[in-house]
């Protein structure tokens, strides 16, 4: 039924219909991340994206960037908030969130479900509880607006996402520290051989890259442990744990494995992050960058053969959400058409 569904979607609907029903189901989901726990909707983007693709929509990392824009924070849970996931379960759990922003105006609850019923009907029941403050109404948010910020700029053309809930500090203007891996970055943390100020990079571990984009936490865990988590900004081609505190940025693009600018930093190089602004910048000039990127070469992949190296060969960039295939647009038949 879904397959039929999807097929009928794409042939029978409008581009604007389209749009309006990838808000739709990203409504149905990604609100309820950055509103309901900063672990469950960090680094996420890939996560919205590539289901979208799968169905054939257009919806990419700005895409969803917008609709945590306009998404407010409504559940106050660590690492940048008070309280656990647990909490939420014990007043009522995800219904719960997905109550309140139903009522604030933020799903379409004529969405159908699996349980063969809309969004709306099975939320129908459901209550904010009172005298608790685990979860809040829309009309006195945390935030107006998500967990997370999209980032945009000469050193992410493709966009980057920060997590931005629970921080104080939104910007942050310092030289680079180049790092090929993210093991070269937690081996320098650990001997302490980076300062207050620096912007530490962690670059090749993209989904080409790594391959995969595998969670990056020990690196900023250790930095907090060294007490310097406020002091230094960490950018990478890659995605951080949902626990990672601190001014980190992920997803940049397009990734050092296929030459983005975040390639062609070197050490010493002034990066300027403005959260605020949703920008992501090295003050460096568009010829310097050419030049550079003249000279670049890609490097060896890790791993010369197998599923990893064949899976290398064949995903996308993180922006539209590091697919292999082209996706629900690119079907002509379903599979079981004309079957019994």
């Amino acid at each position: 039924m879904s397959c039929e569904g999807c097929r009928w979607h794409r042939s029978e609907t409008s581009s604007s219909h389209q749009e309006q029903r990838a808000h739709n189901v990203q409504g149905r989901g990604l609100p309820a991340a950055p509103s309901c726990t900063v672990h469950v909707q960090a680094w996420s983007p890939v996560q919205r994206t590539a289901p979208a693709h799968e169905a054939g929509i257009a919806f990419d990392l700005f895409d969803v960037a917008e609709v945590f824009k306009r998404t407010p924070l409504i559940a106050d849970l660590k690492p940048g908030g008070k309280y656990l996931a647990k909490d939420v379960h014990d007043i009522g759990g995800v219904s719960i969130i997905l109550k309140v922003l139903l009522d604030g105006g933020f799903l379409h609850g004529d969405c159908l479900t699996v349980t063969g019923r809309t969004l709306a009907e099975n939320l129908e029941e459901v209550r904010l509880p009172d005298n608790q403050k685990v979860v809040v109404p829309v009309s006195a948010p945390l935030s107006p607006t998500g967990g997370l910020v999209g980032l945009r700029g000469n050193l992410a053309p493709d966009g980057a996402v920060v997590k931005v809930a629970g921080m104080k500090q939104l910007s942050f203007r310092g030289p680079a520290r180049v790092f090929d891996s993210e093991d070269a970055c937690f081996a320098a943390v650990m001997q302490r051989a980076y300062a207050p100020g620096d912007v530490l990079v962690i670059r090749y571990e993209g989904p080409k890259g790594g391959p995969g984009m595998r969670e990056m936490l020990s690196t900023t865990s250790a930095i907090y442990g060294q007490g310097l988590g406020e002091q230094v900004a960490l950018i990478t081609d890659g995605r951080f744990s949902g626990a990672t505190r601190g001014l980190c940025i992920g997803h940049v693009g397009p990734e050092a494995a296929v030459g983005g600018p975040i390639a062609l930093l070197r050490d010493g190089d002034m990066v300027v992050i403005d959260a605020a602004a949703g920008t992501l910048d090295v003050e460096l000039s568009e010829d310097e960058l050419a030049a550079r990127r003249a000279s670049w070469t890609a490097p060896l992949p890790a791993y010369g053969s197998g599923a990893l190296w064949r899976y290398a060969q064949t995903v996308g960039p993180a922006r539209y959400g590091a697919v292999v295939h082209p996706g629900g647009a690119g079907e002509g038949a379903v599979y079981g058409d004309g079957m019994g």
